[in-house]
Order: C-alpha cells, then sequence, then structure tokens
C-alpha cells in the first residue's frame, strides 16, 4: 500500500556521461569543492520524505552519502527511463520527484514547484517548462504509472518526452528563471560554470 503524502526524490546519476570524458561519473566530478551530487541531494532533501540516488557505476562512493542506491533493473544502460522505473519499483510513495545530478543551481523551493503542481491535481505528470522548451528529467510523476513505464520500455523505446507527453500532463513554467536548468555534459561547461 502506498503513502498518499509522502514524496520520494530519485537523483539520476545511472548515465555513461560521455561527453565528460573516459570513465567520468558526472555526480562524482568536483563542482566548486563538493562532488555534483551533492547539490542535488541538498535540492531534493528540503522536498522529499525519501531521497534516492540512481547509479550504475561507483556504488561504494554514491553510498557514502547516506541515502539508498539504486540501480538500473538492466545492465545496458538505458537512460533516464529505466532508473525512473527501478525507483518506481522500489519506493512505497505515490509521488516521485525527479532530477539529474549534474544541474546544481536547482534548489528545492524549484523542485517543490513541481511537487506543488502533482500534488491533488488530476495530472499524472509535472513537468518543467523554461519558456522556451519542456526539461523532462526535472519532473514530480504518479508512481502508479509504472505498468506504462515498463511497457513502454520493453517495446525498446527509450525518448522520455515521448512517454510523458502520454499522460496527464501539466508544464510547470519556470520561465522567470531558466537559468537554474543549466547542467554539466562537458569539462567546458564545468569550468564555464564554476567561473560565472
Amino acid at each position: 500500500m502506498t503513502d498518499q503524502t509522502k514524496v520520494t526524490g530519485v537523483i539520476l546519476a545511472g548515465g555513461l556521461a560521455r561527453r565528460m570524458g573516459l570513465e567520468q561519473d558526472k555526480g562524482l566530478i568536483m563542482f566548486r569543492g563538493q562532488p555534483m551530487v551533492t547539490y542535488a541531494l541538498t535540492a531534493m532533501k528540503g522536498v522529499a520524505d525519501c531521497v534516492v540516488i540512481n547509479a550504475n557505476r561507483n556504488l561504494e562512493w554514491y553510498q557514502r552519502f547516506g541515502v539508498p542506491v539504486i540501480s538500473d533493473e538492466t545492465l545496458t544502460f538505458d537512460g533516464p527511463l529505466a532508473g525512473i522505473l527501478s525507483v518506481m519499483n522500489a519506493c512505497d510513495t505515490e509521488v516521485l520527484i525527479v532530477m539529474p545530478c549534474d544541474s546544481p543551481l536547482i534548489q528545492s523551493r524549484h523542485l517543490e514547484k513541481l511537487r506543488q503542481a502533482l500534488i491533488g491535481s488530476n495530472y499524472d505528470v509535472a513537468v518543467a517548462h523554461d519558456g522556451q522548451r519542456m526539461h523532462p528529467v526535472f519532473l514530480a510523476l504518479k508512481t502508479q504509472l509504472a505498468a506504462s513505464l515498463q511497457l513502454f520500455l520493453s517495446e525498446g523505446q527509450r525518448k522520455i518526452d515521448i512517454w510523458l507527453r502520454q499522460h496527464a500532463l501539466v508544464e510547470v513554467d519556470f520561465s522567470g528563471e531558466p537559468e537554474v536548468f543549466c547542467n554539466i555534459n562537458t569539462v567546458y561547461e564545468l569550468t564555464h560554470l564554476e567561473n560565472t
């Protein structure tokens, strides 16, 4: 039985980070003196009752941050939806809040805005929109969508925005501060953001 009031938060750190260079793990890369995942943990702990990290490598390192670490149910690095599904299947709350590990400017209030847009509504998903485009890995969604997601992935589908649009979706307006969705994919982006 799920808890109707509590929220699980997941930080997605399960990718290969190919653009960062060989063997890099973005959540563990230092940004302004701290591993990037620590910024996501701080933001998420201000909103979620239970916080987990989705990771597929360096599990021992991620476990040191003191929250559960959940890996994908497959070993094929199938993208953010695979991480979301593994956490959906492991948590016992009705709502899951999602963010990536590589966006250190996101704060609790941004995640709370997503949560508020979903809680008590008839929507299945609340996803961030910066006025120009949707940011599909910043979202709150109902965990009852797990069966739909399982089917989507079993059909070989991977695109998160396509799956999200299959459900009752509300786009949450962040056009006043689109810069908070800045994410770090390359060494250049890391250096640039550190210096701004």
